[in-house]
């Protein structure tokens, strides 16, 4: 192996330093690349100050609140997504060797899709316990960009982008729905007018989330604006605000898990709603899928109904 123009990178840690620096580029910050990557801030900042300290120029540079790439960051943005295709390629090899028996299964998903991928994961899981298999849950820009970089198996999301080069098949239907404390004046009523359910203090993601574009477009459709009590970072967050009474919400409906207590949460028969969505199982055009990962898929197609055993919305 010729090693002259390459010396320097031979050498101990490059590879996790080449993930933070993608997951920096991807996000735009340290601390939210640290997040993803469940490390230290500071462990994140040391693996790029090395990395910078080997390549021997700037990578990245501050601009306003948001880190991006210098020039030398773009060219090595793209050796990245080189080097971890050639990995993708290797490892897939070894799937067809191994078949079934050892491998890797990596899944990114939309927050709205966590629990969906869940149970599915598990069940695969359960039928290969050989396998090694993750998902990451992601808000929908980010998972949007590790998408079109490939950078995973296969992804679940529910509003598709209005894009060409994505493969994506329906796994069950996942409909945004009004969610409230049981105990609400609204709880049990029949065709609530949108103009009385937008009186109510409104729990919502944070802008840039698909659930938040979701919730300010049927608003925008009712020439009103959102009466907002609260921004929370998940939907979990917000499920347990709803239950803590301060407001109502516009969620996926398996966005906060299968099974709905009517003794804590109800649905809310409102004008315009349940608006309609799926959620789905997607990769990029041209993306050669391991045997595990078609495996995985196939299971979804043929069995994922059943597995969920969703309950009616």
């Amino acid at each position: 192996m010729g090693q002259g123009k390459v010396q320097r990178y031979l050498r101990s840690g490059l590879l996790p330093q080449l993930r933070v620096f993608a997951a920096v580029v991807r996000h735009g910050s340290f601390t939210r690349a640290a997040a993803e990557l469940h490390i230290a801030q500071p462990t994140a900042s040391l693996h790029i100050k090395k990395l910078t300290d080997t390549v021997g120029v700037a990578l990245l540079e501050q601009v306003g609140k948001r880190v991006r790439p210098t020039a030398a960051g773009l060219a090595l943005k793209t050796a990245c997504t080189e080097i971890e295709a050639a990995l993708g390629r290797f490892e897939d090899t070894l799937g067809g060797l191994r078949g079934l028996s050892a491998g890797s299964l990596r899944i990114a998903a939309a927050t709205t899709e966590k629990y969906i991928v869940q149970r599915l994961l598990a069940e695969f899981a359960r039928r290969h316990p050989e396998i090694d298999s993750s998902v990451l849950v992601l808000p929908g820009e980010s998972l949007l960009a590790r998408l079109a970089e490939g950078a995973d198996d296969l992804y679940f999301l529910s509003l598709l982008p209005a894009r060409e080069g994505i493969v994506a098949e329906p796994v069950l239907p996942n409909p945004f729905v009004v969610l409230a404390r049981s105990d609400h004046p609204l709880a049990g009523a029949r065709s609530t007018p949108f103009a009385r359910f937008a009186r109510e203090p409104l729990l919502v993601r944070e802008p840039g989330s698909r659930t938040r574009a979701v919730t300010n477009r049927i608003f925008a459709e009712h020439g009103l604006e959102p009466p907002i009590r609260m921004e929370l970072g998940c939907n979990d967050a917000i499920r347990e605000t709803v239950l803590a009474g301060l407001g109502v919400a516009v969620l996926a409906r398996y966005s906060i898990g299968f099974d709905l207590d009517p003794e804590a949460l109800a649905v809310l028969d409102v004008e315009g709603f349940p608006i309609e969505s799926d959620s789905h199982i997607a990769h990029p055009v041209g993306k050669r899928l391991s045997p595990i990962a078609r495996a995985f898929m196939t299971m979804v197609q043929g069995e994922a109904r059943r597995l969920l055993a969703a309950p009616p919305s």
